[in-house]
């Protein structure tokens, strides 16, 4: 099951585009980097850590 890959950061707003640097948390809460990092890189939904969401290839098909 592929990541769902939300487009605006859940703090702040911010669009977040597929290649744009976002961090995520286990449960996919996405984040700008800045928000991120003021953050603490802990989730205020689940206070999971906060990692790099990684980028998808762009010829790669999505199901």
């Amino acid at each position: 099951m592929p990541l769902e890959m939300r487009e605006i950061c859940e703090k702040c707003e911010t669009a977040l585009g597929h290649d744009d640097e976002a961090c995520i948390c286990s449960y996919e809460c996405t984040f700008c980097v800045p928000c991120s990092v003021d953050m603490n890189q802990i989730c205020p939904n689940c206070s999971g850590e906060l990692v790099a969401r990684p980028k998808r290839r762009a010829d790669v098909a999505t199901a």
